[in-house]
């Protein structure tokens, strides 16, 4: 955006259109139920085999000590898979501090970060200062799911503003984002892109999946009479690793 005009907030982005993606996950543990086999047949008596027909005449002969007269049964084993167990819950990630400082070496930028909110007309605020870019402390912060959105002045009055060179960027330039404790989010551009500001795609911009970062600033022709830019420049990047 420019401010050329004045320094008051000024509109950078179309009306933000609030979109909410809702993903359900369905588990499914399987369990395998033990079997059982039978046990086998009873080893047949000896006048089942043939025995002679005057074995009731005599007497039988007496077990040695300590043998059956008939052999036991084995006792049935179980078989199949063992029950399976239910694995403990994920734990869900702490989220992300908010951003502090900006870095894109490749251009230059090195700056604080602002809380910016979205303005009456539902459009993002901008920094005053143009030589400070803002964060949308409404959305998503960087390192979390969704995409993170950082926008600032591309010139002013004086001249050349924070995101003055942000349409020079080229994919894989590194962009960092420190925050508040003390960690650092590290992401790589993968394009860059200008729109009608009436045509800009706020679902992709303001993405729920992924975790992602936005760079915003203005770009194209300066309309006099409005006294702001015709387009939006817009960088995207995804986290690195």
């Amino acid at each position: 955006m420019s401010h050329r005009a004045d320094r008051g907030h000024r509109r950078l982005l179309a009306p933000v259109a609030a979109a909410v993606l809702l993903v359900s996950g369905l588990g499914m543990v399987g369990v395998a139920a033990a079997t059982q086999q039978g046990p086998p047949p009873e080893v047949p008596s000896a006048s089942a085999q043939g025995a002679p027909a005057d074995a009731t005449a005599r007497p039988a002969p007496a077990a040695a000590a300590g043998t059956p007269a008939r052999a036991e049964a084995p006792k049935p084993r179980r078989t199949g898979r063992p029950r399976a167990v239910d694995p403990a819950p994920a734990r869900a990630p702490a989220p992300a501090a908010d951003p502090v400082r900006l870095r894109v070496p490749s251009i230059g930028v090195d700056t604080d970060l602002l809380d910016l909110a979205l303005d009456a007309d539902g459009a993002l605020e901008v920094p005053e200062d143009p030589d400070r870019a803002g964060w949308f402390a409404g959305g998503t912060a960087p390192g979390d799911p969704g995409a993170a959105v950082l926008a600032g002045h591309v010139d002013s009055m004086d001249g050349p503003a924070v995101f003055y060179l942000l349409s020079a960027l080229r994919p894989g330039a590194e962009v960092l984002v420190d925050r508040e404790d003390g960690t650092t989010a590290t992401f790589r551009v993968d394009r860059v892109v200008r729109y009608p500001k009436d045509e800009l795609p706020t679902a992709d911009v303001y993405a729920a999946t992924g975790t992602a970062l936005r760079l915003v600033t203005c770009g194209g022709v300066f309309d006099d009479d409005s006294g702001h830019y015709r387009d939006n420049v817009v960088a995207y990047a995804t986290v690195a690793g």
